[in-house]
């Protein structure tokens, strides 16, 4: 397969290398821990929240960073409603693509980007479509998502395991991260493109599909629902047991209220 020569690295998502980080045999354990409790709260398995081909699973991707899920979705029906195909797109004016994702984040970076896209997909593959990526491996189909420009660890996963594609690929949003890092399954310092490879690392080699695609979902509906930026409910939270920053948290908030002192 030729290499595409398009890469260009955006502020939307950040680049990283796609090759798995050796993980420890206890910190691998704390992981399946972590998850089976989880998966106990939250119901696995998780039922799929849609079933995109793999290029909407990219565009409804790239419109969804650093915007919530109702605004992105918004912004993507919309794009769907003016042009209902993905050539229109390619071909359509800048402006009227910024003005149908407007709900969106940085619709007047993303409009070009998306237009970018196509056109290198296009040229690269000779027609609109993601449907090849279902003949590569994994860390093939991550490589070649990732030379896309704006395209990082998180979108290159979210079109392989969100789309009907189904394949064993790990996204990592911002509750997510947040709770690994409390959780200390990954070090504080470190951001979430990093992060990919590790938490992949921890995870059976032997998953399925759906099997990865519920380790996302419940870390990140834990960051959603109890362990929040700010005021995480750990009094509530399933995995409090192993996790230093809530036994921390919950030790200085007993000595606070200890009218003894």
């Amino acid at each position: 397969m030729a290499s595409t020569p398009f890469h260009q690295p955006s502020f939307l998502e950040p680049q990283t290398s796609q090759s798995s980080t050796p993980s420890s045999e206890p910190l691998q354990q704390k992981a399946l821990l972590i998850h089976d409790r989880l998966c106990a709260v939250y119901g696995c398995p998780i039922a799929y929240f849609h079933n995109l081909d793999p290029l909407s699973e990219l565009v409804s991707s790239l419109l969804s960073h650093r915007t919530k899920n109702r605004d992105s979705g918004r912004a993507f029906r919309q794009l769907r409603d003016r042009f209902p195909t993905w050539e229109q797109v390619r071909d359509g004016d800048v402006g009227e693509i910024e003005a149908a994702i407007a709900p969106c984040t940085y619709p007047e970076v993303k409009a070009p980007r998306l237009k970018q896209i196509l056109h290198a997909i296009q040229q690269e593959q000779g027609q609109l479509t993601l449907d090849f990526l279902a003949n590569l491996t994994v860390p093939e189909a991550r490589t070649w998502l990732e030379k896309l420009p704006g395209v990082g660890p998180k979108t290159s996963a979210a079109v392989l395991c969100f789309s009907n594609l189904r394949r064993p690929a790990l996204p990592v949003d911002s509750h997510h991260h947040r709770v690994a890092q409390r959780l200390e399954l990954i070090p504080a310092s470190m951001a979430v493109g990093p992060s990919h490879g590790v938490l992949a690392a921890q995870l059976p080699a032997h998953w399925s599909a759906q099997q990865v695609y519920d380790n996302h979902e419940v870390l990140m509906l834990h960051g959603q629902r109890v362990c929040h930026y700010r005021n995480p409910n750990c009094k509530a939270c399933a995995v409090l047991d192993v996790c230093p920053f809530g036994q921390q948290r919950m030790a200085t908030s007993s000595v606070q209220n200890d009218p003894s002192r």
